[in-house]
């Protein structure tokens, strides 16, 4: 059984870097590595309904923070915190979930792989008492928290109106360096991550220069760089850029309609695309990490 504890705010163990908050929480309690927060720290935040390339740009970014030696933070939802938690376990790093509730509640039930693993190599933590259930005011002084924890914020796929773009807000508010991942401009979840490269955020525009980014922030080595991605099909190329119907895809490349639908079954069945509920299709997050996978085996070859 992982260990239990909860810190007073000013006891040895409590986090200093959260008294930068306006309201610092008076106890954090938490489960699993209670000096998880002498590490460095980085939080990734991205959209709960995230789309196959946010979930992979989560993925990346876990990962290359566990290569690095810096510890991953995020709100343990669905869609890109979960997918950013995975990949630094699976990396070989550690995480921290910040949750909503008390931090012995498995909330959202799809995340309680996650919050079972996070426990062994990081941990699960809450601002709110033990069995304190999810309450919606709750989400806002997490999303502080974690924007307090990370002495740097990824963001990697976010609407305008969102609560992934208010931690953002917070940790600039908090002198937190920012990184934003761009998207397709056509793209409603990538509106907000472009917001804030327009604002001032610092641009990561491949996995290798997330990787330089981290290095010089944490001071960390890099234990990989990766090059720029093979070069894709017109089609995937296209589909990267805005997922589309079949025959908005046909207009945009000057092909046949019948063609392309051929095309894009052929696709569906190789798990490089998938047919959204309105019948658009894009490319799936299996397809964004293929590239990294080439991408990787790439720069070997040079080595």
């Amino acid at each position: 059984m992982a260990e239990k504890w909860a810190f007073e705010r000013g006891s040895k163990h409590y986090p200093a870097c959260l008294e930068d908050l306006e309201n610092p929480p008076n106890v954090l309690y938490g489960i699993g590595n209670s000096e998880i927060f002498e590490t460095p720290m980085l939080s990734i935040v991205g959209a709960r309904r995230a789309t196959p390339y946010g979930i992979a740009l989560a993925e990346m970014a876990a990962r290359v923070a566990a290569d690095c030696g810096v510890t991953v933070v995020s709100g343990g939802a669905m869609g890109c915190d979960c997918a950013a938690g995975m990949s630094a376990l699976a990396a070989g790093g550690k995480t921290i979930a910040v949750l909503g509730c008390g931090a012995d509640v498995v909330y959202p039930r799809s995340s309680k792989s996650l919050f079972s693993a996070a426990v062994k190599e990081g941990a699960v933590i809450s601002l709110d008492s033990w069995g304190t259930p999810p309450r919606r005011f709750a989400f806002p002084r997490r999303n502080a928290v974690i924007a307090a924890l990370g002495s740097v914020l990824v963001v990697t796929e976010a609407g305008v109106c969102s609560g992934t773009m208010s931690t953002a807000e917070t940790a600039e508010d908090l002198g937190r360096k920012v990184y934003a991942i761009p998207g397709s401009i056509f793209s409603p979840t990538s509106a907000g991550t472009n917001k804030l490269i327009t604002d001032g955020a610092r641009i990561i525009p491949d996995e290798a220069s997330l990787a330089l980014s981290l290095a010089l922030d944490f001071g960390a080595t890099v234990l990989k760089q990766e090059d720029k991605t093979s070069p894709k099909s017109r089609v995937m190329s296209a589909l990267t850029a805005s997922p589309c119907r079949p025959e908005e895809l046909a207009m945009r490349l000057g092909e046949n309609v019948l063609t392309l639908m051929r095309t894009l079954t052929d696709f569906e069945a190789q798990r490089i695309v998938q047919r959204l509920p309105d019948g658009r299709y894009t490319p799936t997050r299996e397809y964004h990490l293929g590239l990294v996978q080439t991408a990787n085996m790439n720069e070997q070859r040079t080595l």
